[in-house]
């Protein structure tokens, strides 16, 4: 399963991991993806797509 989100586009971003010693390894940034059906109107039928979770809090 790719992880990239269908509407936004955005994609896994890649870094390091530092140690205390300063030692870097590569990671991997996940994008937090989920699917969701909606009901699209025009074809009467449901898709599924895999969009990111936003969340802003005040």
């Amino acid at each position: 399963m790719s992880k990239i989100c269908q509407i936004t586009g955005k994609k896994a971003q890649i870094g390091n991991n530092v140690s205390h010693s300063k030692h870097r390894t590569k990671r991997s940034f996940d994008v937090n993806l989920f699917s969701k059906k909606f009901y699209y109107v025009e074809e009467a039928c449901w898709i599924q797509l895999k969009i990111r979770l936003l969340l802003k809090v005040m």
